[in-house]
């Protein structure tokens, strides 16, 4: 009865703020301070809104999103359309994290190679750099403020200053270094020097790349059936 009175609360505060939340962000410095004005709001389609604010996205899921059978538990065999539900959260946000693979690779891959990829200006590099730190800085904060406090409520993995959160301040310790240095080379401040920057992006590189795939595992489907019923995935806030 408490936990039934308790959802009610939470998804009728959902429906009240959603039209009139608004998310305006007008550059990555601006982010956290921002956000912080809606710290206390929940979205309800929070990964809706990352597309709509530029956060990069893929046309489908890759094999992070897909759980692996050593994890499978002794559970009765979902459905097809259970699993569907289940899975959900992890293709969504799956859909993003290839995002910033794939543009973490075509940066770092040029910091290793000692030049940009053919035909890409500084200018451009530069732009994807400053896109990279932003987008991923959004998504974050979306996350922590919007989509962790929800699920945290059953899934110590979301709690915080365990492991997602802890991931989330390991990875921008060394961001915000990397977009310091991308707009000092930006003003002119600095020259760009792929080997300095490469030195930036290893300081966080193992660290974010494992969020990544560790964050797409807690929210499988097989993972999720542990913690949740199909009602409730239905009713997450996302």
């Amino acid at each position: 009865m408490l936990r039934a009175f308790i959802r009610g609360l939470l998804l009728f505060h959902i429906k009240r703020t959603t039209s009139s939340y608004t998310y305006n962000i007008l550059h990555s410095r601006a982010i956290t301070s921002t956000c912080r004005t809606y710290s206390n709001q929940i979205m309800e389609q929070p990964f809706e809104k990352m597309a709509e604010k530029g956060v990069p996205k893929v046309p489908g899921p890759t094999e992070a999103s897909v759980p692996k059978k050593e994890e499978e538990q002794a559970l009765p065999k979902l459905s097809p359309q259970e699993f569907r539900q289940y899975n959900r959260m992890a293709e969504h946000m799956n859909y993003f994290h290839e995002n910033f693979r794939q543009t973490w690779n075509l940066l770092y891959g040029a910091c290793t190679s000692g030049k940009r990829p053919a035909g890409m200006s500084i200018k451009a590099f530069l732009n994807v750099g400053e896109q990279f730190a932003h987008h991923l800085t959004v998504h974050h904060t979306i996350e922590e403020q919007h989509i962790f406090p929800v699920l945290a409520r059953k899934m110590p993995a979301f709690k915080k200053e365990l492991e997602l959160l802890t991931q989330h301040k390991q990875i921008h310790n060394g961001l915000d270094k990397f977009e310091a240095y991308i707009q000092q080379c930006r003003t002119g401040e600095k020259e760009l020097r792929l080997a300095e920057l490469k030195a930036v992006m290893d300081s966080f590189g193992k660290v974010l790349w494992q969020h990544l795939d560790d964050e797409v595992e807690q929210l499988g489907a097989e993972n999720m059936r542990k913690y949740w019923t199909v009602e409730e995935i239905r009713r997450m806030p996302m």
